[in-house]
C-alpha cells in the first residue's frame, strides 16, 4: 500500500489572528475555519488544507518552506509589495529545460517560515 498525496500541513504560528490576516487577508488564500477557544485557524490552498496553529507541546513545533503557484510571478509580487511584504529577492530563474522555465521568489510570514511564489513559463524557444 503506497501513501496517498498530501492534504494538510501545519504551520506553526505565535499569534493568531495575526497569522489569519497575513494568509487571508494579505495572501488571499481562503480561510475555512477557526477553531473556537482554541489557537487554530485551517486555510484551503488548493487540494491541501493549511493549519495554522499554536502547537501545544513544543515538540509539534514546526518551521516550514510553502511555495505557492501563481500565474504571473512579477504582478503577484508587486501585489504583495503593495500590501507591505518584504521580499528576499526579486523573481528569477531557478531551473530551465528546453521547454520550460522555474521562477521563483522569496518572502517570509509573520513567524518567519519561507514562503515563496512559484511561476513555470514556457521558453522563447517554444513560441510561447
Amino acid at each position: 500500500m503506497a501513501l496517498g498525496p498530501v492534504t494538510q500541513i501545519h504551520v506553526s504560528i505565535t499569534d493568531l489572528d495575526r497569522s489569519v490576516a497575513f494568509y487571508r487577508d494579505v495572501l488571499g488564500i481562503p480561510l475555512l475555519f477557526v477553531v473556537p477557544g482554541q489557537p487554530m485557524a485551517f486555510f484551503a490552498s488548493g487540494d491541501v488544507r493549511l493549519y495554522l496553529g499554536v502547537p501545544e507541546p513544543p515538540e509539534f513545533a514546526s518551521k516550514v518552506t510553502l511555495y505557492f503557484a501563481v500565474d504571473d510571478i512579477h504582478a503577484e509580487q508587486l501585489r504583495l509589495a503593495d500590501a507591505g511584504v518584504e521580499f528576499v529577492d526579486k523573481p528569477h530563474v531557478v531551473h530551465r529545460t528546453e521547454d520550460h522555465e522555474l521562477w521563483m521568489t522569496f518572502f517570509r510570514d509573520p513567524d518567519g517560515h519561507h514562503l515563496a511564489l512559484t511561476q513555470e513559463r514556457p521558453t522563447a524557444s517554444t513560441g510561447a
